[in-house]
């Protein structure tokens, strides 16, 4: 194992939150570590509906708060939720400086669109539903040609390194299978949400919650981490992951059908543009009855699909479906991690020289149900605010305690372990079922024990079962209403007994 000291903040994650972090962390040396080569295996690349910001006229950012705080469904922070959305123009003008090819309006403003829950219009594009991708190649230009970044694209994350008092110094990188020690003044997760660790999810399989997993082992505060929201509108198709059919569909005018073609959620207009925890069990329960679940696209889209919303289009055509000619066949799939690692606006988590941010981190900006498309702007803005923050750490000196590497799952003990998650922990829940999951989870810890899929498992799993009411995306059945009070979930684990220490 080798060791390298890194003066300035090392980044784990290529996605749109940790490359806005080292974008803005000059001109500190940056570090950035992601296991795939940037533009692939991230969830940011396959956000299709855009960035949503107070752009227009009959907008203000205190309604986007407005509408953040009614989906949260009472435990959405109002701090983190007014930076958030004050910080939405500049961000979007931020991201289009960059060269984030934005669509415009015929007076050259920002073009927006509305999807479920929002008052108003608020959500920009690019191409119709390509604005993750788009986004994200600007940063990954922009960081390329950034002289204080460097990118190692074949490393993995797999412990963090800390010293007698808990602060985290460093972690362990996996770089083809040669382990090396990057010691470090900050160390920024960005590794992503926990999408991987179900059956039926519009996310890179890859993304297993590790790096909330590991941050949980080093003594971190983790918040809510049963709130996991379901995209009601996964392509059914048979593939894994499932491509994503975008809620601007929706804005646009589409519409949940049955078999029979009857209306999933009634009759009106805007029946369909609720919040997504509603849609979603309207179709699993669809689904469940044997009525199965389409997305009718012909009348608000027809002919226009192909350049209105290119993405999708071809996602249906490679799978041999025409959506101008038939209805989309969709399941609500496992599509992002509201819970995740306590962090404030600007990273910092409970534990001395840890920042976390985008999906892994929980701000309390998106409560019990992320309203949709904040999450883009929230990877973005307070990527940006973690990066400076991260920057003005400066090195710490003294003896670190070594990290064990973490383990993996076999593939089949993996694939066991995302079918349980989808059956158990999945858009309806119930104690006999989330119970069952925890027998399964204790048989695969005895074959792999501290693996990171598994600890990241038994925080959602453990944490469902121990919120008896429903709430945002979680979703009980044994326990169907909402309790008076609404109140968050905390887990720290137990002080972990350090290794040896080791000289700096």
């Amino acid at each position: 194992m080798s060791r390298i000291e890194h003066d300035g903040p090392l980044i784990i994650g290529g996605g749109l939150a940790g490359l806005s972090a080292a974008l803005e962390a000059a001109p500190r040396k940056v570090l950035v570590v992601t296991p795939a080569p940037l533009l692939q295996a991230c969830s940011s690349a396959w956000a299709q509906g855009g960035v949503a910001a107070a752009l227009s006229e009959t907008d203000a950012p205190a309604l986007h708060a407005a509408d953040t705080r009614a989906a949260g469904a009472g435990l959405v922070e109002t701090a983190a939720a007014r930076l958030l959305t004050e910080d939405g123009r500049t961000t979007v003008e931020w991201l289009a400086g960059l060269g984030a090819p934005f669509d415009r309006d015929a007076t050259g403003g920002f073009a927006v669109s509305l999807e479920a829950a929002h008052s108003r219009p608020r959500v920009a594009r690019v191409g119709g539903d390509g604005a993750g991708r788009a986004i994200l190649s600007a940063l990954v230009a922009a960081a390329r040609a950034a002289p204080h970044i460097e990118v190692w694209e074949d490393g993995r994350l797999r412990g963090l390194i800390q010293d007698g008092r808990g602060r985290v110094r460093g972690a362990l990188i996996d770089r083809a299978g040669r382990l090396v020690e990057v010691l470090a003044p900050a160390v920024v997760l960005a590794t992503g949400g926990a999408g991987g660790l179900y059956a039926e999810t519009t996310t890179p399989a890859s993304l297993l919650g590790e790096g909330m997993a590991l941050a949980y082992r080093a003594g971190a505060e983790i918040l809510d981490p049963e709130f996991v929201q379901f995209h009601p509108t996964a392509i059914d198709v048979g593939l894994d992951p499932m491509p994503l059919a975008t809620e601007a569909l929706r804005g646009e005018g589409a519409r949940l059908i049955d078999g029979q073609g009857r209306h999933l959620l009634g009759e009106a207009a805007d029946a369909d543009l609720q919040s997504r925890d509603i849609v979603a069990r309207a179709v699993h329960a669809a689904r469940a009855e044997g009525r199965g679940a389409f997305l009718d696209a012909r009348t608000a889209v027809g002919a226009a699909f192909p350049h209105e919303f290119p993405a999708v289009f071809a996602a249906c055509m490679r799978a041999g479906l025409d959506p101008r000619e038939s209805p989309i066949p969709v399941a609500a799939a496992a599509h992002y991690h509201m819970g995740g690692i306590a962090a404030g606006p600007d990273g910092r988590t409970t534990i001395e020289g840890l920042f976390a941010v985008g999906e892994c981190a929980a701000t309390g900006v998106h409560g019990a149900n992320r309203l949709a498309s904040n999450s883009l702007l929230e990877a973005a803005a307070f990527g940006r605010r973690t990066g400076r923050a991260a920057a003005a750490e400066r090195a710490v000196k003294g003896a670190v305690h070594a990290a064990g590497p973490s383990v993996d799952l076999s593939p089949a003990d993996l694939a066991v372990l995302r079918r349980t998650m989808s059956a158990a922990a999945g858009v309806v829940r119930h104690a006999a079922g989330l119970t069952r999951a925890l027998a399964v989870l204790d048989r695969l810890e005895a074959r792999t024990p501290g693996a990171p899929a598994l600890v990241a498992a038994r925080l959602i799993v453990e944490s469902a079962l121990a919120r008896r009411e429903s709430r945002g995306g979680h979703f009980r059945a044994d326990y169907p209403a909402a309790a008076a009070a609404a109140r968050h979930t905390r887990l720290r684990a137990p002080i972990p007994t350090p290794a040896p220490a080791m000289a700096e």
